[in-house]
């Protein structure tokens, strides 16, 4: 699929009046293909040109919806190809199970097509990034004339490109993803010559690594359902637990691009780290892992501190924003139980940089 070259889309559904009402609103954005049953689905998809996305009915003869995405995902030649089920099934787990067999979304009927639209360009766009990844071997072979700096700046746009799209199903800003990045830096700059961090921070370009890719920290959330990622009110212990996956979504994403390149990358190294572990708390009662002290990476300790004072200050659907004044008092009540000690103690000495850092990307600009 060329840049501006219309995408081709796959809908599949054994009801000729689906097929036929979804066709006519998406075919003057996008080349339509349908398939009346499983069958045809996946003889399609496999065909010399493929789908870019498809939109699968589960309730259907003979074959449902739920085998052909497990065919599509078990078949090297279509395992890419996104897949957002189209359904009235609406009950959790209905969804839980879609998500587990590979599916990108799941979407309820009767459609929002507002929704249906941006759903389907997130993907497309999703699509076109993890494309990049797959042949960026082949890119920088092609790039290795271009200067360093050109190919840094392609990295970064990559980096807050796939960070972007997680925002896009968030209540958080784009301007969220600056605000982290920049504090991280000064926090790592501040920590450089600190006896228990120059190891980690003096190796080279370490610190500009952490800053780029420090936007990646929440890019499982992509992965996330929008009745928990968008729900206004508290989750309860299910919804929570549901939530609390990002981390490992993040890292696996990450993983699978790393796996593409077949090589062991340094940037992805610490985007690993940062995705995975940001959410760990220094007295072990963070998560995915529980991970306690010393054993939570640096780059996951400068990005846990980060994180929490943004959020702290930014106003959410949930929640009203805490003054800077109020942030700061919570990060040293949490020095020692949620926090490294030592980077509360640069964050105290640092406190006017991050206000300053806050306004300058602030919401409101």
């Amino acid at each position: 699929m060329l840049l501006n070259e219309k995408a081709t889309l796959l809908v599949v559904d054994d009801t000729p009046e689906n097929l036929m009402l979804i066709s006519n609103l998406l075919k003057t954005h996008y080349r339509i293909k349908v398939a009346n049953n499983g069958h045809n689905a996946l003889k399609i998809s496999s065909g010399e040109v493929q789908p870019d996305l498809i939109l699968l009915d589960i309730m259907m003869p003979e074959i449902d919806g739920y085998e052909v995405c497990r065919r599509l995902k078990a078949d090297p030649k279509t395992v890419d190809i996104p897949v957002i089920f189209l359904t009235a099934k609406n009950e959790g787990d209905d969804e839980a199970l879609g998500f587990q067999l590979g599916a990108v979304d799941y979407i309820t009927k009767p459609v929002s097509y507002p929704v249906l639209f941006a759903r389907i360009k997130t993907h497309l766009a999703m699509k076109r990034v993890e494309n990049f990844l797959r042949d960026q071997n082949a890119f920088l072979e092609n790039e290795v004339r271009l200067r360093t700096h050109e190919i840094e700046d392609a990295q970064e746009i990559t980096v807050l490109t796939l960070a972007a799209l997680a925002e896009t199903r968030d209540n958080d800003t784009g301007n969220h993803l600056f605000r982290t990045q920049h504090y991280v830096r000064i926090l790592a700059e501040k920590l450089r010559n600190h006896p228990r961090f120059k190891n980690f921070l003096d190796k080279r370009n370490v610190i500009e690594l952490l800053f780029k890719y420090a936007p990646l920290h929440d890019i499982g959330k992509v992965g996330i359902p929008d009745r928990i990622l968008l729900k206004p009110g508290r989750f309860t212990s299910e919804e929570f637990e549901i939530m609390k996956t990002h981390t490992t979504l993040g890292r696996d994403a990450i993983s699978r691009a790393e796996q593409q390149l077949g090589v062991e990358n340094s940037f992805l190294k610490y985007a690993k780290e940062i995705a995975y572990s940001h959410q760990e708390k220094w007295d072990g009662s963070g998560y995915p892992q529980g991970l306690k002290g010393e054993d939570i990476p640096i780059s996951a300790r400068l990005m846990a501190l980060a994180d929490v004072y943004d959020a702290l200050i930014s106003r959410r659907v949930y929640k009203e924003s805490m003054s800077h004044e109020q942030a700061v008092e919570t990060i040293i009540e949490g020095q020692g139980s949620h926090f490294d000690p030592d980077i509360v103690e640069a964050f105290v000495e640092l406190q006017h940089e991050f206000k300053l850092i806050a306004n300058r990307f602030s919401d409101a600009g």
